[in-house]
């Protein structure tokens, strides 16, 4: 666990939503809550997966951008370390003592790659993906010029149609490069399918990850010709790691949103065709919202509106309960369908966010419960961190 957050002269409802030892009735609203019960079962269950199949797994941290959540993460799912998209972001994991950080991302601004060249300083691994030669002399340059060893993943486009390269000759040119660059070392390949993660239909993702397993496949061959077989393969998320796992050419895995669960996620269906929060992840995160105003008979209005979470996957669904439904948002307010005027003012509804990356970032703290406790107050550590 990361050491423990000084809460002296933080004033509830103003600098923080609850304090340890509270009870979850008293917690101020809207604010994050964890079920901390479901977040440990899915970082076990999760941990225990990628054992039996003997796969690393990376825990993704642009996820929840806490320290204290991968932390849980390496000590009860054996997670290796994290991955996270931006040079500030792995900068508050390494100052919080995580010691293998990937950037599954491309670093091109000189300041950027010099400050991801001072990392490895404070005593961790550093990797960090490429796709362009031109990329290798400036990254080499700092690692240098800092006495640091940079580690770098050449990236596959394998259908996100993002970042990467997609033929093979690129991905052995690339290589080379790295291979012969002072002070980067070529560590493997970053080919992370995240066009499919949330498609509904099983088949219709191991469709998309069979060919991106055949064009990994392949680069994995001619990078053996050209005698640079990579250490590490890695990739998958939380709607594709059977694939990868079961694959024969990954090794690791860089899934997030399974620790905490969302309402677009839980929309896709696992191979039997049960959606996915209906057995195999539990909903750990919710939007915890108070009912400010019930002037309107059938309709009521909470506190969590559009700066509380983001809705670009989607509205929340509540949780629980099938009597009243999350409809419309605006800046501060969320209208919830109460057709049989079941709610009150001050009742509390826990929502489940469409996206919960986006959301975690919009707020500064996660409050864990337990048997009706405030049990742990943790800061969203990398919040804002889009640097």
């Amino acid at each position: 666990m990361n050491k423990q957050t000084n809460f002296e002269g933080l004033e509830v409802g103003y600098d923080i939503p609850a304090l340890p030892g509270m009870d979850e009735a008293e917690i101020q609203t809207p604010c994050l809550v964890l079920d901390l019960d479901a977040l440990e079962r899915n970082i076990v269950k999760m941990g225990d997966y990628a054992k039996a199949h003997g796969m690393r797994h990376r825990a993704h941290g642009k996820m929840h951008k806490s320290v204290d959540v991968l932390k849980l993460q390496e000590r009860l799912g054996g997670a290796v370390g994290v991955c996270c998209q931006k040079v500030s972001e792995a900068e508050v994991f390494v100052r919080g003592g995580i010691r293998d950080v990937l950037v599954s991302n491309q670093v091109r601004d000189p300041l950027k790659i010099d400050r991801l060249a001072r990392l490895p300083k404070l005593g961790a691994r550093i990797i960090v993906c490429v796709d362009d030669v031109a990329n290798v002399a400036d990254l080499s340059a700092a690692a240098v010029r800092h006495g640091t060893q940079l580690e770098c993943f050449v990236e596959i486009d394998c259908g996100a149609g993002r970042c990467g390269v997609k033929t093979t000759p690129e991905v052995v040119e690339i290589a080379k490069a790295i291979d012969a660059a002072p002070g980067l070392k070529f560590t493997g390949i970053q080919a992370y399918q995240g066009a499919m993660q949330h498609m509904d239909s099983y088949d219709d993702r191991k469709a998309k990850l069979d060919a991106a397993i055949a064009q990994v496949k392949d680069a994995v061959a001619g990078l053996k010709v050209a005698g640079l077989e990579p250490e590490l393969v890695s990739g998958g998320g939380t709607g594709s790691y059977y694939f990868e796992s079961n694959s024969g050419v990954y090794n690791e895995l860089q899934c997030g949103s399974y620790a905490f669960m969302d309402a677009d996620y839980g929309r896709i269906h696992d191979a039997e065709g049960k959606r996915i929060d209906k057995g195999e992840w539990e909903n750990a995160l919710f939007i915890l919202t108070s009912v400010m105003s019930h002037a309107k008979p059938h309709l009521a209005v909470v506190d969590a509106g559009l700066k509380a979470q983001s809705v670009d996957s989607g509205l929340p669904f509540v949780y629980g309960r099938d009597d009243v439904k999350y409809i419309k948002c605006s800046d501060e307010h969320g209208v919830v369908e109460d057709p049989q005027g079941v709610l009150k003012v001050n009742d509390k509804l826990k929502l489940v966010p469409g996206h919960c990356d986006p959301t975690c970032n919009v707020h500064d703290w996660y409050v864990g419960v337990r048997n009706g406790k405030v049990e742990a107050v943790w800061p969203v550590s990398a919040r804002g961190k889009a640097y």
